[in-house]
């Protein structure tokens, strides 16, 4: 129930059958309108960090969205034999690159590969910081909206005033509730996608790491095989 000038505006329980279909265009932006006006100023602040949050976890799981359909060693040993296969992940484009360098005979392979597969690891850890940030964020803020509508509340029990201009105690006390229902709303599906996504990127750094100690111990064995062949 949100409250406005002491007038309920939204009811306690919408029909099953009532969806945001049935509503008008006009109709869907007064309902925004009333859910910004329940929520007070930490509304703003709570709609940035929802578009924050899902913009940086959609772009983190296109980037991560490919599965690998098969190990690592089986990924190298099929892009040595088929080198013109396009590369479906991360993976698959960095043993690509891996594997050009080798054959391209550069000295210090490993410091070379690093340089190459920094491209790789700095995309899939993009706006992870960015996410982390509005996962703490968030509950804060609901946490504020909650504290501004209990002092909105407990003012208006001083003044006895049951109906004020901002909602008097019915409004302070609704903004306390939906504040912090919409700061836990933003943070707990964010924090649950987040957790799933970085596994997906400790998986994919674990495999750069194997492709770069592959490639080394190959162009090693190489290299030993030609001193051998030289000294007979």
């Amino acid at each position: 129930m949100i409250w406005k000038k002491g007038v309920c505006l939204l009811p306690t329980r919408v029909p099953w059958h009532c969806t945001t279909r049935d509503m008008s265009f006009s109709e869907q932006i007064l309902l925004i309108k009333t859910l910004f006006a329940a929520g007070g100023i930490v509304m703003p602040p709570l709609v940035l960090c929802i578009l924050l949050l899902w913009y940086g976890l959609g772009y983190r799981f296109w980037v991560m969205k490919e599965p690998k359909s098969m190990g690592v060693r089986d990924m190298l040993k099929y892009y040595q034999e088929h080198d013109d296969k396009p590369a479906g992940n991360i993976v698959a484009q960095a043993i690509k690159q891996g594997l050009w360098l080798k054959k391209k005979g550069v000295r210090n392979l490993r410091r070379h590969l690093d340089a190459a597969f920094y491209g790789y690891e700095r995309e899939i850890r993009k706006f992870s910081v960015l996410i982390r940030v509005v996962i703490v964020i968030s509950p804060l803020l609901g946490l504020l909206g909650t504290v501004i509508g209990m002092i909105e509340t407990f003012d208006s029990l001083a003044t006895m005033t049951l109906f004020s201009q901002s909602g008097g105690i019915a409004g302070g006390i609704s903004q306390a509730l939906f504040t912090t229902q919409m700061g836990l709303t933003v943070a707990i599906p964010g924090l649950l996608a987040h957790s799933i996504l970085n596994r997906k990127q400790q998986q994919i750094e674990q495999d750069l790491s194997q492709v770069k100690d592959l490639l080394c111990h190959q162009a090693l064995v190489h290299h030993t095989r030609e001193i051998s062949h030289a000294e007979k």
